[in-house]
């Protein structure tokens, strides 16, 4: 049975963190908090109530989140600052050639946005496109839609990048099963929203390299493929390693419990990521003869950015356990139940319906996993919290406009006019998640 009075404190709430962030312009962090304490008034929690699931919504996501997403933003500075990014994309252009160049600037895409924020890698890469529009005078988009798929794809469903850690860490869902998931949702939704639709909107939309820009060379400098390869692959190897060792598919091995713990150490992300750190430190940076003052300059500035990600994400920890403690997530799962309506879909529409009001991903992400994250009742599996986590991803990805600063980046780097952009950027992102939440509800059916 619905309580109205909670009904109108969830409501309230959302409209009231929205208006914040649209029309004040409010930092996400506090208007998060805002909307949390005005929540648990209205719902008639006591204030010292208020006080502590404050301190405790903050306190349970901080513990994962902020080391994760602190090693993750120093192993990615470093891989980028040592050119891997860019010599991986020259390897897989050579590899491919060019009747599959598409393919390969996807993947290329695909692989370095899983140490490299999105914007960075793109602006990293983007000189590739560059050379390769004025070398084979086809539309810019031919090469420029399968990089930014792959680039955004990776951003939104593979961790350790911040947001899939963030709305893991709120639904509690295994970091293995989301890598392992989101690596099969993101192989339909890599192709269609990218070299499917590139060659599509390609023939329809000619676009020259921008001139004024000066070309990008390689050196010959840059670490070897195998390198990179193997330090990005070495902490999701371990990672998903241990979940697998952990899971009750291998029930039936009779292995030790002793070696269990120790591998579940090792495979866990904090060991993962400080592992891949410090062999990145070594072999990207001292072995190639880079100051160590230089290597600390490096990974301290990776801190900023990253500590914005880690308080949003404690905020959206703080709303979630909001929900939980005034009663009315358990109300409105109750609800969606007897209605008929799915979690996937429910979680998949606030997602999509705050990233098209406020445009950031990440604070769609964090503020769906916070309101999806109390309607988990019952017996919930890792896979399914696994596929939660992605249709959220999807349905943050959705249709950026104007209100999202990728849609200015890809707007100034690809010389689009902003009807182009709608035309182009708006709608890869809008089949992305289409694409994505298909697959995740298809995958929902065998679980």
């Amino acid at each position: 049975m619905l309580d109205y009075q909670l009904i109108f404190a969830v409501l309230f709430g959302i409209i009231l963190l929205l208006t914040l962030i649209l029309r004040f312009k409010i930092q996400a962090f506090i208007a998060l908090l805002i909307a949390s304490i005005l929540v648990g008034i209205i719902a008639g929690m006591q204030p010292q109530d208020i006080v502590v699931t404050i301190k405790d919504g903050m306190g349970n996501t901080l513990g994962f989140v902020a080391v994760v997403v602190g090693l993750g933003a120093m192993f990615g500075a470093m891989l980028e600052h040592s050119g891997g990014a860019e010599a991986l994309a020259k390897y897989l252009l050579n590899k491919f050639g060019e009747k599959n160049t598409t393919s390969a600037l996807m993947i290329t895409g695909f692989f370095v946005a899983i140490p490299v924020f999105f914007d960075v890698g793109f602006i990293i890469l983007v000189p590739l496109i560059y050379s390769l529009q004025r070398k084979t005078k086809k539309s810019l988009l031919l090469y420029g839609i399968p990089l930014l798929a792959g680039l955004a794809i990776t951003h939104a469903f593979i961790p350790p990048t911040p947001g899939p850690v963030a709305v893991a860490d709120i639904l509690k869902a295994d970091l293995g099963w989301v890598i392992l998931i989101g690596f099969i949702a993101a192989i339909p939704t890599t192709i269609i929203s990218g070299p499917v639709f590139a060659k599509y909107i390609a023939k329809r939309i000619q676009i020259e390299a921008p001139d004024l820009l000066v070309e990008h060379e390689y050196n010959e400098d840059y670490p070897s493929v195998g390198v990179i390869l193997a330090i990005i692959g070495l902490p999701i190897i371990l990672i998903v390693g241990n979940t697998f060792l952990n899971s009750p598919l291998l029930n039936d091995f009779n292995i030790s419990e002793g070696f269990k713990n120790w591998i579940g150490l090792i495979g866990h992300p904090f060991s993962a990521l400080i592992i891949a750190n410090l062999i990145a430190w070594y072999v990207l940076g001292i072995r190639r003869n880079f100051d160590k003052n230089d290597l600390l300059k490096i990974t301290t500035k990776s801190m900023g950015p990253a500590g914005i990600i880690i308080l949003l994400t404690g905020a959206g920890g703080v709303f979630k356990e909001m929900l939980v403690n005034t009663g009315s997530g358990e109300m409105i799962a109750n609800y969606l139940s007897d209605s008929g309506i799915g979690i996937l879909l429910f979680s998949f529409i606030i997602a999509a319906l705050i990233r098209i009001l406020q445009g950031s991903a990440t604070v769609a992400m964090i503020t769906a996993a916070g309101i999806t994250a109390p309607l988990l009742l019952g017996d919930v599996s890792e896979i399914q919290k696994a596929l939660l986590v992605i249709a959220i991803a999807s349905g943050a990805s959705i249709m950026s406009h104007v209100n999202d600063s990728g849609f200015w980046l890809v707007s100034k780097y690809l010389g689009l006019t902003e009807k182009q952009t709608f035309r182009i950027w708006t709608v890869m992102t809008t089949i992305l998640a289409l694409v994505g939440f298909t697959t995740v509800s298809i995958l929902s059916i065998f679980v």
